[in-house]
């Protein structure tokens, strides 16, 4: 039956249904019981909005026609909700009888029973909107500060020898890396930071132990970090979707793996990481090498190190066989070179007597020109040129001096016609003062100065009484 408020809702409507004005609502107006139920429909179906109602399910239902019909309540009061199979094909999980939920729908009428319902179009599970908008609007601001850049994430290590688990102790997650590495290669060692997965402290806790893990990672040598924990809903799973986790995994300096949930699960934690898993057993197989392809690796590498082996063993062999057939007995080495130094030695005294052979005919020649020209021959020769050397040359020698002589003595005579001592000898003579200079003029004597006379035979010392200088001629 209508409730109170849609019952006037529709009074205050049917005064203009069909567009029909009635200017006085208690003017008597009939209804059939179906023109009443469309009207109404009608009424709600084109007044009442698109409604988002959030409520719990009960009397849920699924026909072999694929439709659902449910009944969403609270507290207080239930509507009657109907959702037809081209709509409920895009929901992602299973409703049931007590599931809190959250539908878009619009309100309609179901005429034949009169009763008002709720047609929904999208359904979700309560509470999975309000984190959805959570997780984009912080995945948007992060994403603007950098944080999921590809060029800040650490490459992960090619060896890895010590690792550490950041999980529930008591969790499937820890089991599945355990076993995992166990299988592949348990010669790694793993380190349990156990940590709460789900509910209020768990994101304190995982920000905890990833600093903790930073702080030890010298000491211990920690070469990665798994973050993980099993599948769960978008509730379960917030922890890592926690802005202080995102920022702890940002600025850890050890590669971190995250591992949250299944392959269909994404979180916050999984956009910052150095490397994303779908699964905890996949974070394990990503960071360990796999134990049985390198033995199989190591066993190949065997094959292969005999093969060569057998190769070059092959090769020395035939290399050896190549040897042996070159070498030969020492004694027949010595017969080969005694046999090659005969040669050598009759070489050698060929060589000698040709060469000796060749200069006895120089030396035959050399003499037979010596007998030719006999020496003392050739001294007589010699005598006889030089003896008529000397004559020519005394011959020379005496024209030379008379020639001398001749112009020497004509010389004489000229200088004994210029000579001062021959002017001497005709009564001149020559005056000198003390110092030896001789005395031209008057001019440069005085009265008792000490004079030389040099004459023809000697010289006369005296001392002036009296100069008188003469005039000469034109002088005044």
């Amino acid at each position: 039956m209508p409730s109170a408020g849609l019952k006037l809702l529709i009074s205050a409507r049917l005064c203009l249904y069909n567009g029909i004005m009635i200017s006085n609502p208690t003017d008597r107006q009939i209804f059939s019981v179906s023109e009443l139920n469309r009207s109404v429909r009608h009424l709600l179906e084109t007044q009442l909005p698109m409604l988002w109602v959030e409520g719990e399910i009960s009397n849920f239902a699924r026909p072999a026609s694929g439709h659902w019909y449910l009944t969403l309540k609270d507290g207080q009061a239930q509507v009657r909700c109907a959702m037809f199979r081209n709509s409920n094909m895009r929901i992602n999980f299973k409703p049931g009888n007590g599931t809190q939920v959250l539908v878009r729908g619009r309100v309609g009428l179901y005429e034949g029973r009169g009763d008002y319902q709720l047609i929904i179009e999208h359904m979700e599970e309560a509470g999975f909107g309000a984190l959805q908008r959570q997780f984009d609007e912080l995945k948007q601001k992060l994403a603007s500060e950098g944080l999921f850049e590809t060029a800040h994430k650490k490459p992960m290590p090619e060896s890895v020898r010590h690792i550490a688990v950041i999980t529930s102790p008591t969790g499937a997650a820890v089991k599945d890396i355990l076993s995992v590495l166990k299988r592949r290669f348990p010669s790694i060692k793993v380190s349990i930071l156990p940590t709460a997965v789900q509910g209020e402290q768990a994101a304190g806790q995982i920000v905890e132990a990833i600093e903790n893990a930073q702080q030890h990672s010298q000491r211990e040598a920690l070469d990665a970090l798994i973050i993980g924990r099993g599948g769960g809903s978008l509730e379960d799973l917030w922890p890592f979707n926690e802005e202080s986790v995102a920022r702890a995994i940002y600025s850890c300096k050890i590669p971190i793996i995250s591992a949250v949930g299944h392959e269909i699960d994404f979180t916050i934690a999984d956009f910052v990481a150095d490397l994303r898993a779908p699964t905890p057993s996949a974070a394990a197989e990503l960071i360990s090498p796999d134990g049985e392809d390198m033995l199989n690796q190591f066993e190949g590498f065997e094959v292969l190190l005999a093969e060569a082996m057998a190769r070059k063993t092959h090769q020395l062999r035939q290399q050896v066989t190549n040897l042996h057939k070159r070498l030969q007995h020492p004694g027949r080495k010595l017969q080969e070179q005694a046999q090659h130094l005969d040669h050598l030695d009759i070489r050698l005294r060929r060589a000698i007597n040709s060469k000796l052979q060749q200069q006895r005919y120089q030396m035959d020649n050399v003499q037979d020109k010596l007998s030719r020209v006999h020496p003392a021959d050739a001294i007589v020769n010699r005598q006889q040129l030089i003896a008529e050397y000397l004559k020519r040359m005394s011959r020379g020698i005496t024209q030379q001096l008379e020639t001398k002589k001749s112009k020497t003595a004509q010389a004489m005579h000229l200088l004994d016609t210029v000579s001062p001592l021959k002017t001497l000898g005709r009564g001149y003579s020559i005056i000198r003062d003390n110092q030896g200079a001789v005395v031209k003029t008057v001019g440069a004597v005085n009265a008792g100065d000490n004079l030389k006379s040099q004459v023809a035979d000697g010289e006369i010392y005296f001392s002036v009484v009296k100069t008188t200088k003469k005039l000469l001629k034109g002088s005044k």
